[in-house]
């Protein structure tokens, strides 16, 4: 029994006990190691990926109900086998060394804790996140992809921490291992399992997309890194203090949104600005408005734009890392003036540039002179906005057996003054959520 406390006093998140899940694999043969890309490696320097589903009260908690929880996410691990595996370094002697991601199913880290001070609508009840509680009620908070790598951590763990009134379970993901889609296929799984459904992709497609890494014909394999010692590549980032805001657009806003740029550009833009630009346009204008910059100041907006399926190569399954940034830049008064059909236009724009050959051009010039992701580069003074995650994910397709979530929230991971995080809102269907912060 481990017992740790957290967060303030009056809600304090206590750790009852930890545990290594390893996964459900029957007599399946060791599987072999994973090699890391660029798009993987260039994130070792970051947080882990750190979502949360809240989740009303099981008709029992305590102990049984975690081993219930424990067991289902041995049997997805046994699907997922990689994410119970290390990250595992090897120094060269010539001042270089390599990052390979060994799947030896030592296991995933469940923790169960308790916080029953703390109440659904204490997280999710107020456009303002306390991100002080919401974030002891994560695992591995703080600790870098390159931390799991030298001390040998688990590149996946859970948190179930039993409310007054309800379950949050909280999963950390180290971000070098896998993205967003990686991230909540996995938790799909998880939540289908324990309810007693039936998997839908098979295990040997599984294990096929799990090995599949997508290097280009000049890259090496494996990618050697320019540090005789990998810690040497670790960044710590302070954020400044922030506000954590969460908001939640309908189907009918999100639309009316969309219908309203497409109508301002009418005649002049080439193709349909979808959903999601148009209200990440709104989304800009209002934080320009908000942090009362001179119109001439330089803003950008920074996008995280998916590979899969839109290069060769790599199919709609690829279970690595697969995102490139797509940046607009204008000034202040642009985004204030010129509308929001403008200002969603240039978001459009900046998607619709993506050139595949130029990224193939930076892969293989990466892997001759690695840059990592530090998020304190980012920050551009504050006026620059940053947004990752997607509508499409399925979150709140997670019912475990007991209830679908009530809402979902995110650790610490790279929050800074202008992150914005994108989810599929609770009504589904359209509507969309924006986790937004700002110094």
């Amino acid at each position: 029994m481990d017992m740790e406390e957290a967060g303030g006093a009056a809600g304090a998140v206590r750790t009852v006990s930890r545990r290594l899940v390893r996964p459900s694999i029957g007599d399946a043969p060791p599987p072999e190691d994973i090699h890391l890309t660029p798009w993987d490696l260039r994130l070792i320097s970051v947080d882990y990926i750190q979502k949360g589903l809240l989740l009303p009260a099981p008709p029992a908690g305590g102990d049984r109900f975690v081993g219930t929880l424990a067991s289902s996410l041995a049997r997805a691990l046994g699907r997922y086998y990689h994410l119970a595996g290390r990250l595992a370094v090897e120094e060269r002697g010539d001042g270089t060394v390599n990052v390979r991601l060994r799947c030896t199913g030592e296991g995933a880290e469940l923790v169960h804790a308790t916080a029953p001070g703390v109440a659904v609508v204490d997280i999710a009840g107020s456009v303002y996140t306390p991100s002080s509680i919401v974030r002891a009620l994560f695992p591995l908070n703080g600790v870098l992809g390159a931390d799991a790598a030298v001390d040998s951590l688990p590149v996946l763990s859970a948190q179930v921490t039993e409310l007054a009134d309800g379950i949050f379970i909280g999963v950390s993901l180290n971000h070098s291992v896998g993205d967003g889609f990686v991230f909540w296929e996995f938790l799909n799984a998880w939540s289908e399992i324990n309810r007693g459904g039936r998997p839908t992709s098979d295990l040997g497609e599984i294990s096929a997309r799990v090995h599949r890494r997508w290097f280009t014909d000049a890259s090496p394999v494996p990618i050697p890194l320019p540090f005789s010692k990998l810690q040497h590549v670790v960044r710590r980032f302070d954020p400044p203090i922030m506000q954590e805001c969460f908001f939640t657009f309908s189907a009918a806003n999100v639309r009316e949104l969309k219908a309203r740029a497409n109508d301002e550009m009418a005649g002049t833009a080439t193709a349909t600005i979808s959903s999601l630009q148009a209200l990440l346009a709104h989304l800009w204008r209002a934080v320009s408005r908000a942090r009362r910059l001179p119109p001439g100041q330089e803003t950008s907006y920074t996008l995280a734009v998916g590979c899969r399926g839109r290069v060769s190569g790599i199919p709609p399954g690829y279970m690595g890392n697969a995102l490139v940034p797509a940046k607009a830049s204008c000034t202040v008064g642009e985004v204030l003036g010129k509308g929001l059909g403008w200002t969603a236009w240039q978001l459009n724009r900046a998607i619709a540039s993506f050139d595949e050959e130029a990224m193939r051009e930076w892969l293989e010039s990466w892997a001759r002179e690695p840059q990592f992701r530090y998020f304190g580069s980012l920050m551009s003074g504050g006026a620059a906005l940053i947004t990752g995650s997607s509508p499409w994910f399925d979150m709140f397709g997670n019912d475990f057996g007991w209830g679908k979530p009530a809402a979902v929230r995110s650790g610490r991971e790279g929050k800074m003054d202008g992150k914005a995080t994108v989810y599929q809102g609770p009504e589904r269907g359209g509507s969309i959520s924006l986790e937004v912060c700002i110094a």
